[in-house]
């Protein structure tokens, strides 16, 4: 099955204690979740799956940000997750290649605005192996997004983390309805 990898929101702003809204960051640490999520990345690429890096951002005028949006609305104010800058930026431990496919979203959803539907039907992608932040949003949007266009969704749950254990058990929980729940140590199996 024609696969690839979405690797979400791994960016400094929100995974590394000095970003400046770094609700996963304590949970990342923790939980070793971008040792994981590279596990998957040296995995993708040695099936020769697509590894897609996504991430949130917006232009310094924050044009495309939705201004009534509850979440989105303290970016600016904080000046957080300004494209083009150290806080958009991706971990520097995670295993992203200079040739890899980013996708950039305005939204909580991959999809919502971008090309990922684009390059999945362009590289005739049928299942979607997801990992990243935060387990009940931006997981829980691709996986529900993608589910509803017809792609098979598996999450590398020691993959993703969220801003407490609790949330991201609870966004677990409710994603084994729609997505295969996986470690990465099960990926061989697929």
């Amino acid at each position: 099955m024609n696969t690839a990898l979405l690797v979400i929101d791994f960016i400094n702003d929100i995974v590394n204690p000095l970003g400046k809204i770094p609700s996963c960051a304590a949970q990342v640490i923790e939980k070793n979740t971008i040792k994981q999520a590279n596990k998957a990345i040296h995995f993708a690429r040695s099936q020769h799956w697509l590894v897609l890096p996504i991430k949130v951002g917006f232009s310094v005028n924050y044009a495309e940000m939705p201004k009534n949006s509850p979440i989105f609305s303290k970016a600016q104010q904080f000046q957080a997750l300004a494209l083009n800058q150290w806080g958009t930026e991706f971990d520097t431990e995670l295993a992203i290649a200079s040739t890899d496919c980013v996708i950039i979203k305005h939204r909580v959803s991959p999809f919502h605005g971008t090309q990922l539907d684009l390059v999945l039907k362009t590289q005739a992608i049928e299942r979607l192996v997801v990992c990243g932040v935060s387990s009940a949003w931006a997981i829980q949007a691709a996986a529900r997004e993608g589910h509803d266009r017809d792609y098979s969704i598996v999450i590398l749950e020691n993959a993703c983390a969220a801003a407490s254990e609790q949330e991201h058990g609870i966004a677990m929980e409710q994603l084994a309805r729609i997505a295969t729940i996986i470690h990465t140590d099960a990926l061989a199996t697929l």
